[in-house]
């Protein structure tokens, strides 16, 4: 990015084909149902992850088991949705964007609801979804003004961090560990009962080692690390954004000041 001039990168944006947003929406409405990016199979799976979310904020009051249950099958959906969109050639602007903004939405619920659980710590949680939507909302502008087709396509020569976090394996970890320490903060408010009092011998005895640890309060600790790590990954992104925006404004400046020289 420090090496390319203004051209280098108007001509890398130009990669992508820009339309007219009114073409974009007359196009969008008269879409034949054998090409209708609305009923991908991946967006599908979108609209059923939406459903499912809703369903367990719905529960989260006062049905835990429900909730968890609808909760988990919404976040296991955001991979299935990727790997249909790549096996049935279904990859879409509007899917990938669906996603995001799903995944966004669905983790801030949850944590609206844990500063109400634990309202001592509701300044953490808004801090943390704070982080997240402005981190995942510039980097996708950044990749989207500097002509990537997917925000998910960072080079090393960009962020090594963000290229390792990025990849599918890793990203699927890092999200799914993030999503389960949420949860067993959810469920910690629920169930408190200590792994030592189990009925399962085996099961007492390994308990009998964590001291009072619940269920819940263990699935917490395992994911905490995973956890911190996701969002120093968030805050690497935010300012490699950041960064990229503005260098972006330098050499626009740059270019408007040889402009008027000429």
């Amino acid at each position: 990015m420090a090496n390319e001039t203004l051209d280098e990168v108007r001509r890398r944006r130009a990669a992508v084909e820009v339309v007219d947003a009114k073409i974009a929406v007359d196009l969008a409405t008269a879409q034949s149902y054998s090409e209708n990016v609305f009923l991908f199979v991946p967006n599908l799976i979108g609209y059923t992850r939406i459903i499912l979310a809703a369903a367990s904020l719905h529960w989260m009051s006062y049905h835990p088991k429900y909730c968890t249950l609808a909760y988990g099958i919404s976040c296991l959906l955001d991979a299935a949705d990727g790997h249909a969109a790549r096996a049935l050639g279904q990859s879409s602007k509007f899917g990938a964007v669906l996603d995001m903004v799903t995944d966004r939405c669905t983790t801030s619920c949850l944590l609206c609801y844990l500063c109400s659980a634990y309202p001592e710590y509701a300044m953490g949680f808004q801090f943390l979804m704070t982080l997240d939507f402005s981190s995942h909302y510039m980097h996708m502008y950044s990749s989207l003004i500097t002509g990537s087709r997917s925000h998910k396509a960072v080079t090393s020569e960009v962020s090594r961090i963000l290229r390792f976090y990025y990849d599918p394996k890793i990203l699927f970890v890092m999200c799914a560990g993030n999503e389960l320490f949420f949860v067993a903060l959810y469920l910690m408010k629920w169930i408190d009962t200590p792994i030592a009092s189990s009925s399962i011998p085996q099961v007492a005895a390994f308990g009998s080692l964590l001291g009072d640890l619940s269920w819940p309060a263990l699935l917490a600790v395992t994911c905490a690390p995973i956890c911190l790590l996701k969002n120093i990954v968030n805050a690497v992104q935010l300012w490699k954004a950041a960064k990229i925006l503005v260098g972006l404004d330098l050499l626009e400046r740059q270019k408007e000041r040889e402009d008027k020289r000429q």
